[in-house]
């Protein structure tokens, strides 16, 4: 006899790539480890299972005995292997040919490692677009799971969320499970029987079909709080429990059984969409508060159930306008992709191929999707998160310019639309460095890689207004704590810092180098770090560009007229690299146009990235090579013509020499951001400001030479120490 009702419980497990070894472990023992120990217990619970493949690969290499038990889950038919993208991209965010190629690679691995047939897989975020069918079905996969708010928005009604749906792009069909909402709430938050209860109305309106849930894995025991009350106090066991006692009407199946046992209840083509709180999280910060604002008027009327399925939030692709950090990366992935694929084209004999490889797997790293974006959680706002991206692109950057035969010591200067904002930006590159510049926004250096030790010094983040930071005011003096299952469900506020609230402020320029001021000559530290004090319109103005190349020098030269004061003045930088000193640019600044006798004060803005503050490796020195604080000490160095940074972890030391004595400023960039355990106070970066006060001579014209050096030698020699002992 058919069961009345049929559960699909998925579980999504994931890691970011660049995730410290202490979260993965952690993960492990708190939720993956104790949730496969309770569910050895109830055999007749099926599960489908899916681990991103960044969070695999550390299992396969930490934790060989988790993989082994899964497999034998498997091979006794308890659990479904899903497939996906290999390193957990959204897949709006990476071209087609890499949709397909992540997917293909990671149901290859998985097959073999647990010795199954793949057939589902998970999509990321639950971020989905129509044409995105074609391209899994091409990938070998038959079916997946989105959000039940994704079919609301199709038009689906109410009581048709549940079951399976065909959708089709390009005359290719594939399975489209809901994933109830409702359910993704009760568990693991309320007491088994609400599930239950609310189960077995459903069965009772809907008898013989299937109700799917999907969720994160790391609600069952990894987030705060959560071990205790799932395992602790047995929540997961008593939920086993409670389904197995309801077996006579109610089966848990994976989800290969339910296409092979109940038929689709039609078609649907699905919009672009992904969970709720995601589609929120994307829209401008602004219209995100009147969006929430509206929502909990709506809510409390009597006809929001009617209205819910016509009510919605943004697109998620628009966080790579919200946050241009974000676009960065997003574009930055998209250069090496399509010029990898055009190269992977015409790759002949193992080397070729080998590279093509090589640079593949980096590339598919650098498109983890965590730091592409913002909401209840760290992302973006995670400097680890967001230099593990950029450390595997550099890599795959730099074996794509080995397999376009490029070898040795070499410089090269391009100008191209890199960032897909309609105006040309410039690359500088080598085989040491790889520099880019927006002439059109105030002629910012907006990138530096460092080839050597994949570090980009420029993965900076700026300050902005999020809707939370609101809660952090208003919580300013009160008690933090709050219970872990409400914090969970989100209605509880933890700060994880005291007096977060002092720390909240917004960036009015990108937070990037070669970052032009004129200042008021009397202008205090305090108030250049407030945004206050400019009396130019250099910082984001427009500068005209050319470029001169040699076989040995490469050089980008930026010009603004603009004003001063209301008056007109001229600034020319010329940028430099060459491959004498392929780890070093070479900055050259002439200002023209002034008005002889009169004081000015012009600064330079440099933004290092990438070095972290609050430990003693991590520190300034002085033009006399001694100590001047860690990276977060706020200072002004009077009559000096050097300042280095150091971080002795990363093995670099980034330096800026100057032609002119002058003053130097230093400061931190912290913002304040939501994550799983609360709000925090998170380093960002180091603001390094040269400024000179001068009076103009009769030519009217000042010039300054700055040379930009990053020494890796700490960090060469530490490899080869460890080539040696190895």
């Amino acid at each position: 006899m058919a069961p009345s009702l049929r559960l699909i419980f998925a579980i999504h497990n994931h890691q970011p790539v660049g995730n410290f070894d202490g979260v993965f472990r952690q993960a492990c023992e708190d939720s993956y480890d104790p949730f496969l120990d309770v569910l050895q217990d109830f055999p007749e619970i099926k599960v489908t299972l899916h681990n991103s493949g960044s969070l695999l690969e550390w299992l396969e290499q930490h934790r060989p005995n988790y993989i082994t038990r899964v497999r034998e889950f498997v091979q006794q038919g308890q659990i479904e292997i899903l497939g996906g993208p290999f390193y957990e991209p959204i897949l709006a965010a990476i071209p087609k040919h890499d949709r397909v190629g992540q997917i293909k690679a990671y149901t290859a691995h998985l097959e073999e490692l647990f010795e199954t047939k793949v057939r589902g897989m998970w999509v990321p975020e639950r971020v989905w677009e129509p044409n995105f069918a074609a391209d899994i079905v091409d990938a070998g996969i038959e079916y997946t799971m989105l959000d039940d708010s994704h079919f609301r928005w199709a038009g689906v009604s109410p009581d048709r969320l549940h079951g399976y749906y065909i959708t089709e792009d390009e005359g290719r069909l594939l399975s489209v499970f809901p994933d109830d909402e409702r359910l993704r709430y009760t568990i693991p938050w309320e007491k088994p029987e609400e599930t239950i209860k609310y189960l077995q109305e459903f069965a009772e309106k809907h008898p013989g079909t299937v109700i799917s849930v999907g969720d994160d894995g790391e609600k069952f025991g990894s987030w705060p709080g959560t071990f205790e009350h799932v395992f602790g106090k047995g929540w997961l066991k008593k939920f086993f429990t409670a389904l197995t006692e309801n077996s006579s009407w109610l089966q848990v199946i994976t989800m290969a059984q339910a296409v092979e046992q109940v038929p689709p209840l039609g078609k649907v083509y699905l919009p672009n969409a992904s969970y709720r709180e995601m589609t929120e999280w994307a829209l401008p910060t602004a219209q995100q508060i009147s969006y929430q604002k509206t929502r909990e008027v709506l809510v409390k009327q009597e006809g929001w159930s009617f209205v819910e399925p016509f009510f919605r939030a943004g697109f998620w692709r628009n966080f790579l306008v919200k946050y241009p950090e974000a676009n960065d990366m997003y574009c930055r992935s998209r250069e090496i992709s399509e010029r990898l694929h055009a190269l992977s084209q015409t790759a002949t004999g193992p080397d070729q191929i080998e590279l093509v490889e090589r640079a593949r797997d980096e590339l598919y790293h650098g498109q983890c999707n965590c730091p592409y974006w913002h909401g209840a959680f760290g992302g973006l706002y995670l400097p680890h998160l967001r230099n593990a991206i950029y450390k595997h692109l550099i890599a795959a950057d730099t074996l794509t310019e080995q397999l376009s035969g490029r070898q040795g010591r070499w410089v090269n200067v391009e100008a191209k639309d890199f960032n897909l904002d309609a105006r040309k930006e410039i690359k500088l590159s080598g085989d040491r460095l790889a520099a880019y510049f927006a002439p059109a926004r105030g002629g910012h250096l907006y990138e530096l890689d460092i080839r050597s030790t994949g570090v980009n010094l420029l993965a900076t983040l700026n300050r902005r207004p999020e809707p939370y930071h609101q809660k952090v005011i208003d919580a300013a003096g009160k008690s933090s704590e709050v219970d872990d299952v409400s914090f969970n469900t989100h209605e509880g506020i933890r700060c994880k810092q005291e007096n977060l609230h002092e720390l909240i402020a917004y960036d009015r320029w990108p937070r990037k180098s070669l970052v032009d001021h004129f200042l008021r000559t009397d202008v205090s530290l305090d108030e250049f770090r407030s945004g206050n004090g400019g009396v130019g319109d250099f910082v984001v103005g427009v500068y005209q560009s050319k470029l001169r190349e040699s076989e040995t020098r490469a050089e980008v030269v930026m010009r603004r007229e603009g004003n001063v004061n209301e008056e007109p003045v001229t600034v020319e930088k010329t940028v430099s690299l060459d491959v004498a000193a392929g780890g070093q640019l070479e900055v050259n600044y002439e200002l023209s146009g002034l008005n002889a006798g009169e004081e000015y004060h012009f600064a330079v803005e440099f933004n290092v990235a990438s070095m972290a503050s609050r430990a003693d490796d991590r520190y300034y020195y002085d033009s006399t090579g001694r100590q001047a604080g860690r990276l977060e000490t706020i200072q002004a160095l009077e009559e000096t013509d050097r300042i280095g940074l150091v971080d002795e972890w990363l093995g670099l030391d980034v330096s800026l020499d100057l032609s002119q004595i002058g003053g130097i400023w230093t400061f931190p960039i912290e913002t304040v951001s939501n994550s799983e355990g609360g709000f925090e106070a998170v380093h960002q970066g180091c603001v390094v400001v040269p400024h000179w006060k001068f009076t103009a001579n009769d030519s009217g014209t000042w010039q300054v030479k700055i040379l930009l050096t990053l020494d890796t030698s700490i960090a060469q020699a530490r490899a080869l120490a460890e080539v040696a002992a190895r």
